[in-house]
């Protein structure tokens, strides 16, 4: 069993590949912690030498997924406390949230947390077109609980002792490496999303039944979630959801652009839905799907 000391704190797990525009800032918000661990997906920029001026370990692991690389790590990594605050290298940590965490974790009663992020985009805090609060579990206690793959991205698996949500946000600086960057990615995590969509596509009514009947915050996203994917025009609803409903006029030309990105983004998802149903129609129609089965 661990010290009574050292299970008041909590280390933080920072993934990592080439983030030379962003570690530095990363690192730097951490100064409040005693334990950082940098697992790197083998950077081939100056990322590793820019940690080396900070007090973190590092490791190195291929990317294989969010949730992989996380539960690697969570399985493997010898920390210095039973609570991991999971970070990427393009989010920092605020005295106010550093402060939140350590009273939950004292206290003690939940086996993870559930925190918000505030985006930052061409300088400014996307407040309203950015959906905040958005949730992700990002505070876990060591086996109690981890990750599940989701589309792009990592869910909440089943917990020891449930989940809660804490109040104050960390930045998340999406946009730091570029435009050019963030199409990039989100070309492919729009590849991910559309092969989620196409493998759990149901029926609107179930989704409705979900988004009702959730228990955790997770849960209501992810059944919200579901319950937008089956909207028709998705792209435009998106964008006059984002910036009228939503009152993202107000962030200014920042949260103009960003609801075009957004709208773009779920634009690209459709496109791919729709031709891997496309492919499933044919294949089926060829008695391919009759002879995979």
């Amino acid at each position: 069993m661990m010290p009574a000391a050292a299970q008041q704190g909590y280390s933080v797990l920072v993934l990592t590949f080439n983030e030379s525009n962003n570690i530095e800032r990363c690192l730097a918000s951490l100064k409040g912690c005693d334990d950082i661990v940098v697992l790197d997906s083998f950077s081939t920029d100056d990322t590793l030498d820019l940690v080396s001026r900070y007090a973190a370990r590092v490791h190195q692991r291929r990317f294989d997924s969010f949730a992989g690389q996380r539960n690697w790590a969570i399985r493997n990594l010898a920390f210095k406390h039973q609570w991991i605050l999971h970070l990427d290298a393009d989010e920092c940590l605020t005295p106010e949230l550093h402060e939140e965490l350590l009273q939950v974790i004292a206290r003690d009663e939940k086996s993870a947390y559930m925190i918000a992020n505030k985006i930052v985009f061409m300088g400014r805090w996307i407040r309203r077109s950015s959906m905040f609060p958005h949730y992700q579990a990002r505070l876990l206690r060591l086996g109690e609980a981890e990750f599940v793959q989701k589309g792009h991205g990592q869910t909440l698996g089943s917990t020891t002792r449930g989940v809660g949500v804490l109040q104050h946000a960390y930045w998340h600086h999406n946009f730091s490496k570029g435009i050019a960057d963030w199409v990039t990615r989100h070309n492919r995590y729009s590849t991910d999303e559309a092969n989620r969509i196409h493998r759990d596509r149901g029926d609107v009514f179930t989704a409705v039944w979900q988004a009702l009947t959730a228990s955790t915050q997770e849960g209501k996203q992810q059944a919200r979630k579901r319950l937008a994917d089956a909207i028709p025009c998705r792209p435009l609803v998106r964008f006059v959801y984002l910036y009228l409903v939503r009152l993202g006029f107000l962030d200014g030309a920042p949260g103009f652009r960003y609801c075009i990105l957004m709208s773009f983004y779920d634009y690209l998802v459709r496109l791919k839905v729709r031709e891997l149903n496309e492919r499933a129609r044919r294949a089926e129609s060829s008695g391919w799907g009759e002879s995979a089965k």
